[in-house]
């Protein structure tokens, strides 16, 4: 599971579900931290069977998918800007047509809330899970790349 900044993993699998649950992400996380936030909500999500639980997990992360949509167009973290003064460029994991953050945290809201709405059939919902799970976990990397290409 992704490293979430106040958790204690300590605890039992119940415990950490309960945590992602009711313990706000901090004032000062970053995107990244934000993203990683999101995909261990998101790990969560797939684990979990209990509907009440899948449910306030789905609630947490529609609330944490838009703080990461404010917070990728503020701009690229300072640690990144760095890379990118060092010239360091990678390869996307995304294509191209997925370049913008926003349109990647729009199809993870909508899984989200497809899931929660509660009305699929339970196959159709454990495939969108596991869809949302992998799209977080893309959107989580993609936000780590560079945005800029480094001259």
């Amino acid at each position: 599971m992704t490293t979430f900044p106040t958790l204690s993993y300590a605890q039992s699998e119940e415990d950490i579900v309960q945590q992602l649950i009711t313990l706000p992400l901090p004032e000062t996380a970053d995107s990244i931290a934000v993203a990683d936030a999101c995909a261990a909500m998101v790990c969560a999500l797939v684990e979990t069977d209990d509907a009440d639980k899948r449910s306030a997990l789905c609630q947490r992360l529609l609330e944490a998918l838009g703080q990461l949509r404010e917070r990728c167009d503020t701009g690229l973290a300072p640690h990144l800007i760095e890379q990118l003064i060092a010239g360091e460029r990678t390869t996307s994991c995304v294509p191209d047509c997925w370049q913008e953050t926003a349109t990647q945290v729009e199809y993870a809201q909508a899984l989200t809330q497809a899931i929660l709405g509660g009305t699929l059939p339970a196959n159709v919902a454990n495939d969108l899970t596991r869809l949302l799970h992998d799209m977080v976990w893309l959107l989580a990397e993609f936000v780590r790349e560079p945005a800029v290409t480094a001259h």
